[in-house]
């Protein structure tokens, strides 16, 4: 392998944890966001209107 291989999968390596990062922050946030919802009075979605989310 050449040296700007390297470097191009180091950056591609480097890019992956990062967009693996966000995956798990962004899973995270929507994650509490329905755990929110499904606590909050008036959740029922018959009652209010709203549409149950699916896991």
């Amino acid at each position: 392998m050449e040296a700007s291989d390297l470097k191009r999968m180091r950056d591609l390596e480097d890019e992956n944890r990062q967009l693996k990062r966000m995956f798990a922050d962004l899973s995270l946030e929507n994650r509490a966001l329905k755990d929110v919802i499904e606590k909050s009075p008036g959740a029922d979605s018959e009652k209010s209107g709203r549409f149950a989310l699916a896991d």
